[in-house]
């Protein structure tokens, strides 16, 4: 592992704790001395992303399963052919070193097949949200100006204004006629090695989009830093059947596929979350780890009792959870119904991993962001950029080796001393737990109070009839500003009840003028609430 025996040169300590934790992981283990000959040359040649990751994985272990989805598994050896054969094909169709391939793709091996190809030529990979509308896709695509775009044919209607030259189907469901698909293309070209490309391909990730037009966050890889910085607080193992229900095209989803090519993991993926279907291929594909957002853990828990009951988790050890905020007691709810085995992590596209928050940290604080994992550093800071004392609420600012590089379209986030700006407001509390309140931008000054919409919504969800909650703030003739919250309720419940359920449990000001019960409050698809879209007239 050439990667990790450079870090010796930062210190001892670093290599130190390096060596634990990915011993602990299992990543340390013997392998013949061809395989680890071909896995580092792998690693010099291609780095440590999709390229170099995936043709040292098929190198130490070519016959494990890597990938399980809709039409079957693939070994790592058959991952590694496939992405060989589908980098000429993309080659033939103009892409180069220094261009950007698009994918807008659901989970499913051709997402993968993509990702690898297009590293492999030493081009950009621009993940495009599945749940965009057509012009913020239109808008990106402009911007961007990719080369060659790949998205199922599900998205063809959405993408018929984007400017585009040469575009590729990745999933089809019937007769693609003439179109040009992954599968085809595939199969029609050799599966040799190709050659090293002279430059190292980057991953570029859009943010959310939920205040404008998303924005593309690129990231060379990171190495072996991110997977130390997750493994170091999160027990996954070498070898475990993980099912990613997150988005690979998100933050969150996209480092469990980068941490399968460490870990040897066997990746099992469906392009649609559907609650009960997320159990059953849980406990059907013997998985050991759950990746999610939270919102799905929400939908799971909304199932009947009777249907819960006949799913068994007890095989799962790790059900990893990232993207926007744990509701309420959400996090003990899931526990207490299938076991303490929930992690949240906290990060953004930005930043990358800042916090992370174990079963005993959910436990007694069910809301936490946990604690910062290895070589992180997060501060909270006044706006005169001053660290503030444990308990105060201020801005968070996080420091590691993961930080992006500056949007795609020109911009930056804020930094200060080498820590960077998540955009959020929190506060650590006396056990070392960082707890997010909010984003700096939506407090509201309401009759001369402050008062964060995160605390609100999190008092109405554990309301035992409200399944989702949000809360805004709107111009008020009387107190500049006052709060409206929107919820999604199971059962009869009227709006006064709800406000008597917040005046009981926080202070007077804090109770929203307006309750307003939605059947669904609109997500993106990593599940972050749209709050723009939330009427606020």
């Amino acid at each position: 592992m050439p990667d990790l025996l450079r870090r010796t040169s930062q210190g001892a300590g670093a290599a130190g704790t390096t060596l634990k934790v990915l011993t602990r992981a299992g990543v340390i283990r013997p392998h013949g001395p061809m395989a680890l000959a071909r896995a580092g040359k792998a690693l010099k040649d291609w780095g440590t992303g999709p390229a170099g990751g995936f043709t040292a994985a098929a190198a130490l272990d070519p016959r494990r399963t890597a990938v399980v989805d809709e039409l079957g598994s693939l070994t790592f050896d058959e991952v590694h052919r496939r992405s060989n054969a589908l980098a000429r094909a993309f080659a033939r169709l103009g892409v180069a070193e220094g261009d950007s391939v698009a994918i807008m793709c659901r989970n499913h091996r051709g997402f993968i097949d993509a990702s690898i190809a297009t590293a492999k030529l030493g081009a950009d990979v621009l993940y495009l949200n599945t749940a965009f509308a057509g012009p913020q896709l239109v808008d990106v695509l402009e911007r961007e100006k990719p080369t060659l775009l790949v998205h199922d044919e599900e998205f063809a209607g959405l993408l018929e204004h984007a400017h585009v030259e040469k575009t590729v189907l990745g999933w089809t469901d019937g007769d693609a006629g003439d179109r040009p698909t992954l599968e085809g293309l595939i199969g029609a070209e050799e599966d040799a090695d190709v050659d090293p490309a002279g430059r190292h391909g980057r991953i570029v990730i859009l943010t959310s989009g939920t205040t404008g037009t998303p924005k593309g966050a690129p990231r060379s890889e990171a190495g072996i830093d991110a997977a130390v910085s997750l493994l170091s607080r999160m027990p996954l193992k070498y070898g475990w059947r993980t099912h990613v229900a997150a988005p690979l095209f998100h933050t969150w989803g996209f480092a469990h596929l980068a941490l399968s090519m460490l870990l040897g993991s066997t990746i099992v993926l469906r392009r649609r979350f559907d609650p009960e279907d997320c159990l059953r291929v849980t406990q059907a594909e013997r998985c050991d780890s759950l990746v999610v957002i939270p919102v799905m853990l929400q939908r799971m828990l909304a199932l009947p009792d009777a249907t819960l009951a006949g799913y068994d988790l007890s095989r799962v050890q790790v059900v990893a959870s990232s993207g926007s905020a744990l509701p309420g007691d959400l996090a003990l709810e899931w526990m207490d119904r299938f076991g303490d085995h929930l992690y949240n992590i906290y990060g953004s596209t930005e930043v990358a991993y800042a916090s992370i928050a174990d079963p005993v940290d959910l436990r007694e604080a069910p809301g936490a962001a946990g604690k910062p994992p290895y070589a992180t550093v997060v501060k909270i800071l006044d706006p005169d950029g001053v660290e503030v004392a444990p308990g105060e609420t201020g801005r968070i600012f996080v420091g590691n080796g993961l930080l992006f590089e500056g949007y795609t379209g020109g911009g930056h986030k804020e930094v200060v001393d080498g820590l960077m700006s998540t955009g959020d407001v929190g506060r650590f509390d006396q056990d070392g737990r960082l707890h997010v309140e909010g984003r700096d931008d939506e407090m509201i000054v309401s009759g001369g109070e402050n008062v964060f919409p995160r605390e609100v919504e999190d008092c109405l969800v554990r309301h035992e009839k409200v399944l989702e909650a949000a809360a805004i703030g709107v111009d008020d003739p009387d107190f500049g500003k006052r709060l409206r919250a929107f919820v999604v309720v199971s059962g009869d419940v009227t709006e006064d009840e709800l406000k008597e359920h917040v005046k009981q449990n926080l202070a007077r000001f804090k109770v929203p003028r307006e309750i307003v019960i939605m059947d669904e409050l609109p997500r993106n698809a990593t599940g972050k609430l749209l709050k723009r879209e939330l009427d606020a007239d």
